[in-house]
């Protein structure tokens, strides 16, 4: 029953995507930090559905925090984000009774918890509790961003279209996070964004390649085995529905380099020491260099799609097929890029703590 992740800033999520409420619980921020509601609900914004490309359920994602805030700063306690559930709709899923549903949490939800658990939606395996993440991961981000530390997620590539990588990564990321579909090149976003709605017509889903960066950590942060900065944040990025994989720097095209190449060569100058390239996206031996850190997650299509499909009855034990009905997203990979923002900085502001002390992030 593991719903908490972290150690020296640990985060826990709870709630059902058709319960009253989700939320999260932040334990370990440091007392004094502002709390950037305008950072929050616009990250909330980067979230949430819109247009054709997303599903009809759209929330308010009105959000409370109810603990660990006094006068607008973090008082240093326990910090608890609630946020209302206004538009469920759980009758698309009573009629589907107890019919596994192919590509979802379904099954493996049924056989950890008995058939005791509240499936509506995907209950508490739904992407909706991902909003209470977003939430809590603004406030880690608004954190590193007085430390100079930013971060942004564009989509690399959708269905074979492929969007540049990023270039002047300051200058970048500071676009990317205004924009509502994260892409860099104007025709890329156009023919990304036909995909996904020609996809949608046809009932069916698509998944893709998300790519990170972070701006402005120092060196020596992270541990050389098993809380190396990789370590972390794959446990974190892992731990978002839908990503099926994770690569920092080079990654798996790597094997089409020699070492010689590989190897990222160090230089210094008088402002510091750095490399000329960044094929080890920011990392060393589990700890940041001091380069951007830069990584890619790999983002499965979305599950509920409206083709018929084989599954079963779990309740009778029988062979039958299943034609989803609801509320879906032909692609949650636009709306996951803030996903992976707000559990980057969660981390990150983890491994500072770790580094410098919980009090690194007082004013």
């Amino acid at each position: 029953m593991k719903n908490t992740f972290g150690n020296h800033l640990s985060i826990t999520l709870f709630g059902e995507s058709h319960g009253p409420y989700i939320g999260a619980v932040l334990d370990g921020l440091a007392p004094g930090i502002t709390i950037d509601h305008v950072l929050i609900r616009h990250m909330l914004t980067l979230r949430r559905p819109a247009g054709k490309t997303g599903t009809a359920r759209v929330e308010e994602d009105r959000y409370e925090i109810v603990s660990g805030v006094y006068q607008g700063k973090t008082t240093g306690t326990p910090l608890c984000i609630l946020i209302e559930n206004t538009k469920q709709n759980s009758a698309d899923y009573d009629k589907e009774g107890r019919v596994i549903r192919p590509g979802h949490a379904d099954y493996t939800a049924y056989c950890k918890y008995h058939g005791f658990e509240d499936y509506h939606g995907g209950g508490h395996f739904s992407g909706r509790i991902t909003a209470a993440l977003v939430a809590a991961g603004a406030i880690a981000s608004g954190a590193l961003r007085d430390k100079n530390i930013t971060i942004g997620t564009h989509i690399l590539s959708l269905q074979g279209i492929r969007d540049r990588s990023f270039e002047d990564i300051p200058a970048d990321i500071a676009y990317i996070n205004e924009q509502t579909f994260p892409v860099f090149h104007p025709a890329a976003a156009e023919a990304m964004e036909q995909e996904i709605l020609s996809a949608a017509q046809r009932g069916d889903s698509v998944g893709g390649t998300l790519e990170s960066a972070v701006y402005g950590m120092e060196a020596g942060v992270g541990e050389p085995w098993f809380d190396s900065v990789e370590s972390l944040l794959s446990h974190a990025l892992f731990s978002i529905p839908a990503v099926k994989g994770v690569q920092f720097g080079l990654g798996f095209d790597g094997e089409q380099y020699y070492g010689s190449e590989y190897n990222d060569p160090i230089r210094c100058d008088g402002e510091g020491v750095y490399t000329t390239t960044n094929h080890n996206g920011g990392i060393g031996g589990g700890i940041t260099n001091g380069m951007p850190i830069i990584f890619r997650t790999a983002v499965k299509p979305t599950p509920s799609v409206f083709v018929k499909q084989d599954s079963i009855d779990i309740d009778r034990m029988e062979n039958t097929s299943v034609q989803i009905r609801g509320r879906h997203d032909p692609a949650i990979i636009h709306r996951a890029r803030v996903v992976v923002d707000s559990v980057t900085a969660l981390v990150l502001y983890d491994l500072l703590s770790g580094r410098f002390g919980t009090d690194y992030f007082m004013p």
